[in-house]
């Protein structure tokens, strides 16, 4: 599936759809506990009330039940038998027994009517006695006390029953009652499942029902949300393509006016876009500078050659020489500029800049001016990098002051905070402060006519700085005190 917009709805349909059965059940659950909490409380109400009916020896065909269809009545005596049903009760389950017919019991007799002897007066009249003291019959494992109903909390269950032949899911309360006579008796009373079937039946059938339709809600909406956050961005996308196919670096992709990811996207865009048309330039521009500067030597060189085939006495060979010489600087030259455009890494040597300054300066026996050296000796002046480049950089400076002194190239080396400091001045005419950082700039002279005598093809600082980058430091130009340029190479010492 290669649609974000697809991927988005389905994916916030399913979190919807997990997050909504997870809450439906939690619904469901929390609806059947209530009911059936109230189911419990309505049948513990109904047992109780007969409970305390047979409690006060009641007879059984005297007992007031309560409407028998939803609270069906089973009572069964300390054996399990069945000694009295509500009316129209033809089964039951769930309660212990399923016997729905009274039987006699020995020990749970209708109650005698007041005043009648059972034969044994004496014996009665002491049971009597016992009885009206307000003793509790607690013997028998915590059961109630004649005349009492049980105060723990009734067992509940689940079951049937069928009443006047209508066949009812129930809720059974049990609840303990002793009569005056010693007889401990259970009462089932139920309470009808109905009502909280119907209510889970209908929350059930509304969430089935509703849940589909809100999911087709959540994944149109999704769809048409993320379709719309998606537009500028497929309007970038439209824009580059047009830009691949037509090599134009010069356009732009739109920006949209809200504030959010993709505007910032537009924006990075546009910047990367500008960066290359740049640095396309640059290269188109560093092209057309190197085919210009190689042709000039080039065509001198080959006019001295085509004079010597002609005329052999007439062969200037010394400058053929310099010709020769100057094409293999400007080559040597741009080699090392593309190798830093492709981003060559430095050496990781230790150099010694004092030794290095002083070892180039003792090279340059041709100089027109004598160079003024600073660089004391022992001093900690170590930096990390590639000696050859560090050394073509120095050359490259003391070059360019050899090409505007008018009597005096001096350079120094000494510490400068974390770092070693190379400055080399001269008493020139210095460097206008607006043209400070063009000449850096490849195939850039400030004096055209005057660089392509003395050889300068607009490359040594552009290097020089592009070098002392890659070291990690810099390159800069200020007005020198003895009035004309200082050059202050910066670098940092090994961690």
């Amino acid at each position: 599936m290669r649609s974000v917009r697809a991927r988005a709805a389905i994916g916030a349909t399913l979190v919807v759809a997990v997050a909504l059965v997870a809450a439906g059940l939690a619904v469901l659950l929390v609806l059947r506990a209530n009911l059936i909490d109230q189911a419990d409380l309505q049948a513990e109400v109904a047992a109780r009330e007969v409970a305390g009916q047979l409690a006060t020896d009641t007879p059984y065909d005297e007992l007031e039940l309560d409407d028998e269809e939803d609270h069906p009545v089973q009572v069964t005596d300390e054996e399990g038998r069945v000694v009295l049903v509500s009316k129209d009760l033809r089964a039951v389950t769930g309660t212990g027994t399923s016997g729905v017919t009274p039987v006699p019991s020995a020990s749970a007799g209708a109650s005698p009517s007041p005043g009648e002897d059972d034969g044994d007066g004496d014996d009665d009249s002491a049971d009597d006695d016992s009885a009206d003291d307000g003793s509790s019959d607690d013997d028998d494992g915590g059961r109630p006390g004649r005349g009492q109903v049980s105060s723990d909390d009734p067992d509940f269950s689940d079951g049937t029953a069928t009443v006047d032949r209508t066949t009812a899911d129930y809720r059974f309360a049990a609840v303990e009652a002793t009569t005056p006579r010693g007889v401990t008796l259970t009462v089932h009373a139920g309470a009808p499942l109905a009502a909280e079937q119907e209510a889970v039946d209908t929350v059930r059938g509304a969430m089935l029902t509703g849940l589909p339709l809100l999911l087709v809600v959540v994944a149109g909406v999704t769809w048409l949300v993320t379709r719309r956050a998606l537009r500028p961005v497929e309007g970038i996308r439209r824009e580059m393509a047009a830009i691949t196919a037509s090599e134009d670096l010069a356009r732009r992709v739109p920006e949209p006016g809200s504030r959010d990811e993709v505007a910032a996207l537009a924006r990075t865009t546009n910047e990367t876009l500008t960066v290359l048309e740049a640095s396309v330039e640059r290269q188109r521009r560093f092209v057309a500078d190197a085919s210009h500067e190689l042709r000039s030597p080039i065509a001198s060189l080959r006019t001295q050659l085509e004079v010597a085939e002609a005329h052999p006495e007439l062969l200037d060979l010394p400058g053929a020489v310099a010709d020769t010489v100057r094409l293999q600087v400007l080559a040597a030259d741009l080699l090392l500029l593309a190798r830093l455009d492709a981003g060559e890494k430095p050496g990781s040597a230790t150099v010694e800049l004092g030794a290095l300054v002083r070892e180039e300066v003792s090279q340059r026996t041709g100089d027109r001016i004598a160079v003024g050296v600073e660089a004391p000796e022992g001093g900690a002046f170590e930096v990390s990098g590639s000696r050859g480049q560090l050394s073509r950089v120095i050359g490259n400076l003391l070059d360019n002051a050899q090409r505007h002194a008018e009597g005096s190239v001096a350079v120094s080396v000494a510490a400068d905070g974390r770092g070693v400091r190379v400055e080399v001045r001269d008493d020139g005419a210095g460097v206008p402060e607006d043209e400070r950082e063009r000449i850096f700039e490849r195939f850039v002279r400030l004096d055209d006519a005057r660089s392509r005598d003395d050889g300068g093809a607009g490359l040594g600082l552009a290097i020089a700085r592009d070098v002392a980058s890659r070291h990690g430091g810099t390159l800069t130009v200020h007005a020198a005190a003895e009035g004309g340029a200082a050059f202050r190479l910066w670098l940092p010492r090994p961690a």
